[in-house]
């Protein structure tokens, strides 16, 4: 993009490029096709985003924002509640596009370069989820919780890809297990204390950081999906 700032969710170029993508997939997706489906002058286009991969940095910078903006800080939750609640907000922003990023998602196996480019964008979005819920995300320890949170979020996009219900019951279920796995994996590696709520708050016994081991085989975690490469979804 050209600007520093994220555009809006609902942005009709981003909402035509998720409808192209559900339409014919990520192999046939043009730029061309998404200036046409948003009514949009190629150049115009251009001058926005300079790549398909750019429109799906562009999209998930607009979510990061619209979760951030509607997160309200509350110092009586805890962490897992925090994380529970950014992410499946993350889904809410996420529904109106559900055929674009359910397509997206199945495509990836066939994409390696595409799904190794999503796997190095995921950390800076986990990051941001992280800040939302008033955990610390810089340094190492920020970097273990984020990757942490990769593994749990890939686990609850998973169970969305599925989940047609109108209240996503089986998907905040199983955002639910991914946590407490999640948390378990914490504790096992001696990572279960926070000290740190959104404004400082000490918030013992709850589910702060979830380490890279969480989610590998061999480990205590969230069992990894055979048919998906660890951290590549989209979102």
């Amino acid at each position: 993009m050209s600007t520093t700032s994220a555009p809006d969710v609902n942005d009709p170029a981003l909402q035509a490029f998720w409808r192209v993508l559900a339409g014919g997939g990520w192999s046939a997706l043009t730029m061309r096709a998404v200036a046409a489906e948003a009514g949009l002058p190629l150049a115009e286009l251009r001058a926005r985003f300079a790549s398909p991969m750019e429109m799906l940095r562009a999209h998930a910078a607009a979510v990061d924002a619209a979760v951030i903006e509607g997160t309200m800080e509350d110092d009586t939750s805890t962490a897992r509640d925090r994380l529970f609640d950014v992410l499946m907000r993350r889904l809410d922003f996420l529904q109106p596009n559900r055929a674009g990023v359910v397509r997206l998602m199945r495509d990836l196996p066939r994409d390696p370069l595409l799904a190794l480019w999503l796997a190095t964008e995921q950390p800076r979005t986990m990051r941001w989820m992280l800040e939302a819920a008033g955990l610390e995300a810089t340094g190492p320890k920020g970097a273990l919780r984020a990757h942490g949170l990769g593994v749990v979020w890939l686990a609850t996009l998973r169970a969305w890809e599925k989940d047609e219900s109108e209240d996503l019951s089986a998907t905040m279920a199983a955002l639910d297990r991914a946590l407490d796995q999640a948390d378990k994996a914490a504790r096992s590696l001696g990572l279960g204390r926070e000290e740190g709520g959104p404004h400082g708050t000490h918030t013992d016994h709850e589910t702060p950081e979830t380490g890279p081991e969480a989610g590998v085989e061999g480990r205590p975690g969230i069992d990894p999906d055979p048919d998906a490469p660890a951290g590549t979804q989209p979102g």
